[in-house]
């Protein structure tokens, strides 16, 4: 043993400032990455000027999806609003609506993708293009989407934060904007034009262009992050209340307007929400539904509506975590799930990927979603019967993005290569 010691001792002085260079360009060289490059400002205002083809596709019960999130209220906070009582009376108060975590981005990130990935903090991350989103699902049935954002300074802009001059509080940020989080939408620059400011909302309105599926984010004033609950009611009511008398944007509409997160996090994480739209029957109006809910409805009630695949993830309802709302289920035909919440809370956040565990998880390849209809089949090509896992587990796990899997693969190998020197 003596003698092994004494032989590495010598190799290690022996190992001069050349000999580290060389290792060091080795490691850089396995350690490479494949570098997506993103769309240009110039291919994204292009791609945002071509025209969707705005034909409705009808649904079992809707032809439009409306989504509104306001910020961090707790839900007798915001069932007391004046401006949110004058809209409740015109919809479909949900009392058994619940956030899925905090902070703020995995309940948003966790909307549109089924999984909150063990996000718990808000920060600028980049979701690996595996992971797919509602958009896939809508895509391949052709039904159009965007996403509107008060103060996004143009179409596709991926900054962490933009404030108009004339105002020195936070306007947009992108912790609000669920789906620029996600690489599938980044290196696209077809998806990014759909990602727009509310100047391109209300000119798509003016020429009956708007999208079967949207998500619109006032900035951090108007959803009452940066103000308080009389701000937020009252941009909500003064935003939505023209809306009713227009009958291109109300007729087949189905609105949903909610909270990301209570603001209490030591109580259970139930926020306030309603429904609106023309698709609600006057006889209907003014009153509430007490059926369990939670954010992975917004992705389960599209599904049921428009008779899509799933993500194989949370929006397949195999817990009750993704009920449809009823006044959809009623009509489809769908049973929804009985929850007991009585030791619920959902204010801390789950450990995953992006809190220490550097797995993506799996999805469930054999799923059966709200449509009883599967996986989208992209989907299990990209994550079922994967040959050569990396950084996986058998079905539990698939490999991350190209851009990830060479920089994990690379790292071993370069260590490995130095020691083998070393030694």
């Amino acid at each position: 043993m003596e003698h092994v010691q004494r032989n590495l001792k010598m190799r290690l002085n022996s190992f001069s400032v050349s000999n580290f260079m060389v290792f060091f360009l080795f490691v850089l060289v396995s350690c490479r990455c494949v570098r997506i490059t993103e769309p240009s400002l110039e291919t994204i205002e292009t791609d945002a000027t071509i025209r969707d083809n705005s034909s409705s596709i009808a649904g079992k019960l809707f032809d439009r999806f409306v989504v509104i999130w306001l910020e961090n209220t707790n839900e007798k906070t915001a069932s007391a609003d004046a401006d949110l009582r004058w809209l409740a009376e015109r919809g479909i108060t949900l009392t058994n609506y619940w956030a899925l975590t905090h902070p703020s981005e995995p309940n948003y990130i966790a909307s549109v993708s089924g999984d909150t990935f063990g996000l718990d903090k808000d920060s600028f991350i980049t979701i690996p293009s595996n992971i797919s989103t509602v958009v896939d699902l809508l895509e391949t049935e052709n039904i159009t989407w965007g996403e509107y954002q008060e103060d996004l300074p143009y179409s596709g802009f991926q900054g962490l934060t933009f404030s108009s001059h004339d105002n020195s509080a936070k306007g947009y940020v992108r912790k609000h904007n669920p789906l620029i989080s996600f690489d599938s939408i980044t290196n696209n620059s077809s998806r990014l034009s759909k990602i727009k400011n509310f100047t391109e909302f209300h000119n798509d309105l003016g020429r009956h262009e708007l999208p079967s599926w949207m998500f619109i984010a006032p900035n951090m004033m108007n959803d009452g992050h940066d103000s308080n609950i009389e701000t937020a009611g009252r941009w909500c009511r003064k935003f939505v209340e023209p809306l009713f008398d227009n009958e291109y944007f109300i007729s087949k509409t189905l609105m949903l307007i909610t909270f990301d997160e209570n603001e209490s996090y030591s109580e259970a994480n139930k926020v306030w929400a309603l429904l609106l739209g023309g698709v609600i029957d006057k006889s209907h109006l003014n009153t509430s539904d007490n059926t369990y809910y939670t954010h992975y409805s917004e992705l389960s009630t599209v599904e049921n509506n428009w008779d899509l695949c799933n993500l194989g993830r949370n929006d397949t309802n195999n817990n009750g975590n993704a009920n449809v709302f009823k006044v959809l289920a009623e009509k489809s035909g769908y049973t929804n799930r009985y929850v007991d919440t009585v030791n619920q809370y959902f204010n801390k956040p789950i450990r995953g990927y992006w809190s220490g565990h550097k797995i993506l998880p799996g999805i469930n390849c054999s799923a059966i979603g709200t449509s009883d209809k599967g996986v989208l089949i992209k989907i299990k090509n990209t994550w079922c019967n994967v040959r050569d896992r990396v950084n996986s587990s058998r079905t539990s796990t698939a490999p991350l993005s190209r851009s990830h899997n060479e920089y994990v693969v690379g790292m071993v190998l370069s260590f490995s290569f130095i020691f083998i020197y070393l030694y």
